[in-house]
């Protein structure tokens, strides 16, 4: 598995996760797990995606990510998840 973690953060309204999963669905990315909440109107959500058999690298899905992040206003981040695997051993 290739994995890379996917986070969204923004103000909560309709259609957030299904913008993001679309994106991640229309590369043939597996969403391995999910976490998200709502805090006062503030929408959070993590998740763990699997892009072994994805048609696009990490780059070119973080762009179009982001691209539909901007439509939904919200911010997304995309790392590999050696990112934090390495930032645990410091």
């Amino acid at each position: 598995m290739d994995l890379v973690v996917v986070s969204v953060l923004g103000a909560d309204r309709v259609g957030i996760v299904a913008g993001i999963a679309n994106v991640l669905a229309r590369h043939n990315a597996n969403i391995v797990d999910i976490a998200q909440t709502v805090i006062r109107d503030i929408f959070s959500m993590i998740m763990l995606v699997d892009i072994s058999k994805a048609d696009v690298d990490i780059a070119r899905l973080r762009q179009e990510l982001e691209e539909a992040a901007k439509g939904l206003g919200v911010i997304v981040a995309v790392h590999h998840i050696d990112v934090f695997r390495y930032m645990q051993r410091i």
